[in-house]
C-alpha cells in the first residue's frame, strides 16, 4: 500500500502544529459528511460534554470510513467545525485515539454560530485517499 506524503513545513510557511499542511496521495477519494455525536439510533451522545461528542463523532467518523474501505490511516484532511474553539482539547483527544501524532492529516478548525442543532458542539467531516 502506498503512504500518504505529509509535508508539515513547506518552505517558507511556518511549521505546522497538531495538523500538517500538505497531505499528497493517489487512489481512490472518499468523502464523509459531517459527522454529529449521534448513536446508531440518532440519539445525543454527551449532552454539554464535548469530549463525549468528540469521542462519538470520531467513531461515526470510522464507521463511515470502514464503509467506504477505509482507516483512519487514510484519511488526508479533517475539517472541524465547532460552536466553541475552547472545544478543540477534546477533539484533538479523541483524534489521538485514531491517529497518531506522525501521521496527522491536513485540518482546518472553524468556529460556527451554530449547528443544525443547538445541543450539538462539533461536526467533522473527513477526506481520505485509499490506495488502488
Amino acid at each position: 500500500m502506498s503512504e500518504p506524503t505529509r509535508i508539515p513545513a513547506p518552505a517558507g510557511v511556518a511549521p505546522a502544529t497538531q495538523y500538517t499542511h500538505v497531505v499528497t496521495g493517489t487512489g481512490r477519494l472518499v468523502a464523509v459528511s459531517g459527522q454529529l455525536p449521534l448513536d446508531e439510533d440518532g440519539g445525543l451522545v454527551g449532552e454539554g460534554d464535548p469530549a463525549a461528542q468528540a469521542r462519538q463523532v470520531f467513531e461515526n467518523l470510522r464507521r463511515c470510513l470502514a464503509a467506504a474501505g477505509a482507516t483512519f490511516e487514510h484519511v488526508v484532511k479533517l475539517t472541524y467545525f465547532v460552536t466553541d474553539m475552547a472545544h478543540l482539547p477534546a477533539i484533538r483527544a479523541a483524534r489521538a485515539a485514531h491517529i497518531p501524532d506522525d501521521r496527522l492529516p491536513a485540518s482546518s478548525a472553524v468556529q460556527v454560530a451554530a449547528l443544525v442543532r443547538p445541543e450539538f458542539l462539533m461536526e467533522i467531516e473527513a477526506l481520505a485517499v485509499v490506495p488502488e
